[in-house]
């Protein structure tokens, strides 16, 4: 385990971490999976809270290419690189091998369904027991998901609201994994398009994201600019 700017980061491959995830599947508590980018941790350093969440997650993922330079610069040791969308990928398929039953959450009107109707698409054993959009303030929504029986929670309601709903209704959750992904139900469903994936293998992926979403611009700002200089800053001044 390394730490970025106070922020847990895991020490583990894909094999690893899935295997991590497969021990989750099999036991008896909920677990709460974090993929931790660059924003995150901009967002953490004012927000104590968020970086509770962070801090206390069973398994923390490294998301951005960033986080690979900033480890390098603060000489400590991440695992690879591994989106929310690639890995809701490898939870997709592991469900469908073990017949686990996921529930998607969040996202524009319908955007859960079309993502759902991928997933199963690609792999037509996997077992989607419920799709909604809903918020995180809607009375009766924990009770919706326990009612659906589901193993594996997947929320995109976008950090830290997503995050934070998880860890808040933790003890009421009946589900094994709950995870926030964040943009990636628009990713699988087709409505953004991904990076090149030579563009993404660059590091480049928020240059890409930049051009075809400029409203996005304040958050690429957080992760390309203000995070290297807290870096950096800190590096300095250890």
């Amino acid at each position: 385990m390394a730490k970025i700017l106070d922020i847990k980061i895991d020490n583990l491959n894909l094999g690893a971490a899935m295997t991590k995830i497969e021990h989750f599947l099999a036991g008896k508590k909920l677990c709460q999976i974090v993929t931790v980018n660059p924003e995150f941790i901009v967002f953490a350093q004012k927000d104590l809270e968020f970086k509770k969440i962070l801090n206390q997650a069973d398994l923390s993922i490294p998301d951005g290419f960033g986080l690979q330079i900033a480890a390098s610069i603060l000489r400590q040791k991440i695992g690879e690189r591994l989106t929310g969308v690639d890995l809701t990928w490898e939870i997709a398929k592991l469900a469908a091998e073990r017949g686990s039953r996921i529930f998607l959450l969040g996202g524009k009107p319908g955007i859960a369904r079309k993502t759902a109707q991928r997933l199963k698409f690609i792999y037509p054993k996997l077992r989607i027991v419920g799709t909604y959009a809903g918020s995180p303030t809607e009375r009766g929504l924990v009770e919706k998901i326990n009612a659906s029986k589901a193993e594996i929670l997947l929320v995109a309601f976008g950090a830290p609201k997503q995050d934070k709903f998880i860890f808040k209704s933790r003890r009421q959750l009946k589900v094994k994994i709950a995870m926030g992904v964040g943009g990636t139900f628009d990713y699988i469903a087709g409505n953004v398009p991904r990076a090149p994936k030579w563009l993404r293998s660059l590091g480049l992926e928020w240059l890409y994201r930049l051009f075809i979403q400029p409203r996005r611009l304040g958050r690429i700002f957080r992760a390309v600019i203000v995070f290297p200089i807290l870096v950096i800053w800190r590096r300095l001044t250890d």
